[in-house]
């Protein structure tokens, strides 16, 4: 039988695991897999436990919110090996599974990992650290991780906006100088958001437009500090409506970027905190991990395509 090890938070979201735990175990089973299961002690406690052990297994499964998934990307980075990597969400917003169509319920997650096919997602780095589909700094970007459990367990995404309109008035943007794939930008922003994901803090669509996870570049969204409360309404409409005009947004897309500053600036890394820094350099690494995705899932769909672009590169240089 082949070996499938399940790391998964028993607290992430309301503890929903706690009851689909019998039901998951066994739709891995019935899968052909022999299975160990490992509930998380503490923060971190499971990247230690992939280290250590993942690469005696087969596919490694792991449930929790976006950071139980971001401690098992950083493991399997740091192992350096592509062991098949299955998600089943138990947070509060989920960003990835909204972006990968990864199923909500429980079980058809954990079926989605048994009859599901691989699929090469692009990995940040960010000044050495891993991540797996935001970092991001200004208004909205400390709220993940400084939002209480409590209210996000109740309210979902709600909690995060809900902090960040509250926090808004208080932002006055930071001045930055950006270095990036095809030049440099200067300029005051008081949002910044580096991303591979169609979902930001359950916001969907943010940065919905021409994303795609396994092509080596970030989608970039800069919001430029509105002066007055009227520019302010129509930034927070345009994010809202997915209509992001030149006037109020920078946007492009980048494999490498560096991001300096007079000032120290705090960042998100998936959902928690990324510390603060004058100098900031994100890497994307493509394809480096592979996730199971359902087969008739788009992101399925697109590996496919790629593979056939470039069979037809391939065929071409010859």
């Amino acid at each position: 039988m082949k070996k499938l090890l399940f790391v998964y938070n028993p607290y992430s979201g309301k503890g929903l695991i706690k009851s689909h735990l019998y039901d998951i175990i066994n739709i891995f089973t019935a899968g052909g897999y022999e299975v160990t299961a490992y509930p998380t002690q503490a923060k971190r406690d499971g990247m230690r436990k992939i280290i250590a052990d993942g690469s005696r297994y087969d596919v490694i499964a792991v449930s929790g919110g976006d950071g139980t998934l971001s401690e098992a990307v950083k493991a399997l980075m740091q192992l350096g090996i592509k062991i098949p990597l299955g998600y089943i969400p138990a947070g509060s917003t989920n960003d990835f599974a909204s972006s990968m169509s990864i199923p909500k319920k429980m079980k058809e997650a954990a079926k989605a990992i048994v009859e599901g096919v691989t699929f090469d997602y692009d990995i940040g780095e960010f000044n050495g650290e891993y991540y797996v589909y935001v970092a991001a700094f200004g208004a909205f970007a400390d709220v993940s991780y400084e939002t209480s459990q409590v209210s996000k367990n109740r309210f979902g995404h709600m909690a995060y906006i809900a902090e960040g309109i509250k926090r808004f008035p208080f932002y006055t943007g930071y001045n930055i100088k950006l270095e990036y794939d095809k030049g440099t930008i200067e300029g005051n922003f008081i949002v910044g958001i580096v991303s591979n994901s169609t979902s930001i803090g359950g916001m969907r669509k943010l940065i919905s437009n021409n994303v795609c996870f396994d092509d080596g570049l970030f989608e970039v969204t800069l919001a430029k500090t509105p002066q007055g409360a009227i520019a302010v309404q129509r930034l927070i409409r345009e994010a809202a409506t997915s209509n992001l005009t030149e006037k109020d947004f920078v946007t492009f897309k980048t494999s490498y970027l560096k991001i300096t500053s007079a000032a120290d600036i705090a960042w998100a890394l998936d959902g928690e905190s990324g510390g603060s820094h004058k100098v900031v350099e994100i890497k994307n690494h493509k394809q480096a991990v592979s996730f199971i995705v359902r087969p008739d899932d788009k992101t399925a769909e697109q590996h496919l395509l790629h593979a056939l672009s470039s069979d037809k590169e391939k065929e071409s240089a010859q």
